[in-house]
């Protein structure tokens, strides 16, 4: 016992002064026990920034990873067309891209607009004309399926899959033949007239996101092509990636593999929703600047903390710089002083930030069932339950900023009590 305090001892007697005596302010007992109360609440308040911080992040990213999950469940990661929509010799491309590195699968596709009428009720729509074994290599529809499934269309049969929202719009089930109404014109004795097909509802997907649910219509793509008069030739190809974010280099990489080979458009994702994912971008961004305050409020009650310890300990100070401690050495002491309440804070708030942020899931509904609320009601938001994606580089720039943001905090008065004058401090002592 007595070589385990000794050593105890001669560790502390190996640390800076300055460090020692800043520790032994902090955590000593204080005459103005208001001091203690403005660093407990400077603590408490930076602790709860940066958990609020991590929180909010984590389910941003979270929204953000599920409305592009979604979004890229109907749309393509890349997208190539030719001149006015129309590509001739499509077999070819798709056996030419599908050797290009992160392709992993190619889809044919016609793209047309058209009119869908059941009863009194009429609706526009997108008429995607697809072949339902290529299109379950580019996208997640099958698994969106509410009712029937994507292979019911056949060549011939004349079926369409609706989304949820447009069926709903029009009134039909599954069973039900709905008319579309292609807005190309044939040539009659009696003038131009619109092309007009009936087709069976075989099948209802819900995507979750309403641009897709009320506006979109698949159909075979052999039947599309006789609506619209398209032959052999097909709108586009529709590619999917091993890796989503590498969209824009490999776009670039089959412009060049493609060049001298044909006129070709290539679009992928990040351009076609370029505006949606930079607002949710944006609004990150106001999100982690507006959260980011509350801790710099936190941190900025550290100056008032120490500017009270400076006042309380101005004999102490005197002193010290009697006993030959340099103005530095007095700053270094209230600097350590102030920089623990930081790390302190920063450290609770981290733990219990990532704490909820990974539970968040088991949090939510718990609260929901504790008071009886619903924060994000089925009948209103496709998005029910709140997502999280923690990111632990955000974890590392939010400790860091708290720490960074702790420490200029301790700056001003620290420099104040380096510059007190020994002789005055102890005049009235």
């Amino acid at each position: 016992m007595a070589f385990t305090l000794e050593c105890g001892m001669a560790f502390f007697r190996q640390l800076p002064y300055e460090l020692f005596i800043g520790l032994r302010y902090t955590r000593a007992k204080r005459r103005n026990h208001f001091i203690s109360f403005i660093s407990l609440t400077s603590m408490i308040g930076i602790g709860l920034g940066v958990a609020a911080l991590i929180v909010v992040l984590s389910v941003m990213n979270g929204f953000q990873d599920e409305l592009r999950n979604r979004i890229l469940g109907v749309a393509s990661h890349l997208q190539i067309t030719g001149p006015n929509n129309v590509l001739d010799d499509w077999q070819s491309l798709v056996g030419n891209v599908q050797g290009a590195p992160h392709v992993q699968a190619a889809a044919p596709y016609v793209m047309a607009q058209g009119m869908l009428s059941f009863g009194q009720a009429v609706q526009g729509a997108l008429i995607r004309g697809v072949l339902p074994s290529d299109e379950d290599k580019v996208a997640e529809l099958g698994s969106h399926m509410r009712a029937g499934k994507l292979d019911a269309l056949r060549p011939g049969e004349f079926g369409v899959v609706l989304g949820s929202e447009l069926a709903q719009s029009l009134g039909v089930v599954l069973g039900d033949k709905v008319v579309l109404m292609a807005p190309q014109g044939q040539f009659t004795p009696t003038g131009v007239v619109p092309r007009i097909k009936q087709f069976k509802v075989v099948g209802l997907f819900e995507i979750g996101m309403y641009e897709y649910d009320a506006g979109l219509a698949l159909i075979h793509m052999d039947d599309a092509a006789k609506l619209y008069r398209m032959g052999s030739s097909v709108s586009g190809v529709r590619l999917k990636l091993d890796d989503l974010f590498s969209a824009p280099q490999v776009a670039r990489q089959l412009g060049e593999r493609l060049m001298g080979k044909g006129n070709y458009y290539i679009s992928d994702w990040t351009q076609q929703h370029a505006n949606f994912f930079r607002a949710i971008q944006m609004e990150k961004r106001v999100m982690f600047i507006i959260l980011a305050l509350i801790v710099a409020v936190a941190a900025f009650n550290i100056v008032s903390t120490l500017v009270m310890a400076v006042t309380d300990k101005r004999a102490d100070i005197a002193i010290m710089r009697t006993f030959g401690a340099s103005p530095r050495s007095i700053m270094q002491i209230f600097i350590v002083q102030g920089a623990l309440i930081g790390v302190v804070g920063t450290i609770v708030g981290a733990f219990f930030g990532v704490l909820i942020a990974l539970n968040i899931d088991t949090i939510v509904p718990l609260i929901e069932r504790l008071f009886g609320v619903q924060f994000l009601a089925k009948d209103v938001y496709y998005i029910s339950d709140l997502p999280s994606k923690l990111i632990w580089a955000d974890v590392l720039v939010i400790t860091v900023m708290s720490f960074i943001l702790s420490l200029l905090a301790t700056l001003y008065p620290s420099w104040r009590a380096s510059r007190i004058n020994p002789a005055e401090a102890l005049r009235y002592e």
